[in-house]
């Protein structure tokens, strides 16, 4: 009798439709576990579980362990992985139009970059991540970027020559040669050692990476410039979506639309706080604008009027 219960509990499942079992599925990206991508992932991992009685359950894996944005988005693709919070590089290499958030001294501050992410062209390009395969859903962001060397800096000329560490798309590329730098791509979770054994000299980093990753030990220089916004997309496997209940994905789709605005809205206070940790450090912190960087900024917005043209329409949105 015991079988044959077993065996009528095992039918009664495989009668289930696929979408209503309960189901793993994967989410990777490449910061570290006390990043707030990691922790908002985590976060909305959770509530997505909790709201969908546990028929989805995403599990993360931060550092890179699935890969690099490249390897992933693959992976993504085919269908054997499943979500990821991802920078702009993969698709700013595809598209150049995906390079635009990464103007120099578009917005002023995190209040204005969240008013963007949520704006007319943050949204037409979230739909265009069906041209990859992929389900997009929201832009988040990590704080305003600012730089870090091992080599004392003080004026935008000190940087001519020097390593510095960047993720491998053209615009952001592009801004360091214009300052006479060489960038130098490479995978996160490959920095802190590269950093301290002089393999590159500095990086464009927010000041929570510089805290919680420690880099500033290695430093002569912390240059608070908010130069730039650093956006981030919560994309789906276009394949796998296809096999969720359209119930469920009602249910990750708001839950991760919610939870991105939300951290964007919290970099504000996060930057000020990692701010005052660094300058309680030894380090020099010296806060510098636009006009630091001199006629630099002026020449990458000519050069990619032209090769992203939904920069000008971000533009005007920025300056409304």
């Amino acid at each position: 009798m015991k079988r044959l219960h077993k065996l009528a509990l095992g039918l009664a499942a495989l009668a289930l439709p696929h979408s209503a079992m309960a189901e793993e599925y994967r989410l990777g990206l490449i910061t570290p576990p006390p990043h707030q991508w990691t922790v908002s992932a985590t976060e909305a991992a959770a509530e997505i579980k909790e709201k969908t009685e546990g028929r989805v359950d995403i599990l993360i894996f931060p550092s890179g362990q699935l890969g690099n944005e490249a390897q992933m988005l693959q992976q993504l693709q085919t269908g054997a992985m499943d979500f990821a919070f991802f920078t702009l590089g993969e698709f700013a290499n595809r598209n150049p139009n995906y390079g635009i958030f990464l103007a120099p001294y578009l917005v002023d501050d995190v209040a204005g970059a969240r008013t963007l992410l949520k704006g007319e062209t943050a949204t037409k390009l979230l739909d265009d991540m069906a041209d990859f395969g992929l389900v997009g859903f929201g832009w988040g962001m990590a704080g305003m970027r600012m730089i870090v060397t091992g080599p004392e800096v003080k004026t935008v000329d000190d940087l001519k020559g020097k390593k510095i560490r960047t993720i491998p798309f053209a615009p952001e590329l592009a801004f360091w040669q214009s300052l006479g730098a060489a960038p130098t791509p490479m995978p996160l979770p490959a920095l802190y050692d590269a950093f301290a054994n002089g393999q590159v000299d500095g990086m464009q980093i927010d000041v929570e990476g510089t805290w919680n990753t420690k880099y500033y030990e290695h430093a002569k220089s912390i240059i608070i410039s908010n130069h730039m916004m650093f956006p981030m997309a919560a994309i789906g496997s276009g394949r796998k979506w296809q096999g969720i209940a359209e119930a469920d994905r009602a249910i990750i789709d708001e839950v991760f639309a919610r939870k991105l605005d939300d951290m964007v809205g919290q970099y504000g206070e996060i930057d000020a706080k990692y701010k005052a940790e660094l300058e309680a450090t030894d380090v020099p912190v010296t806060t510098v604008g636009r006009d630091w960087f001199g006629p630099a900024i002026d020449a990458w917005y000519e050069e990619w009027r032209v090769k992203a043209p939904m920069l000008i329409e971000l533009e005007a949105e920025a300056n409304q």
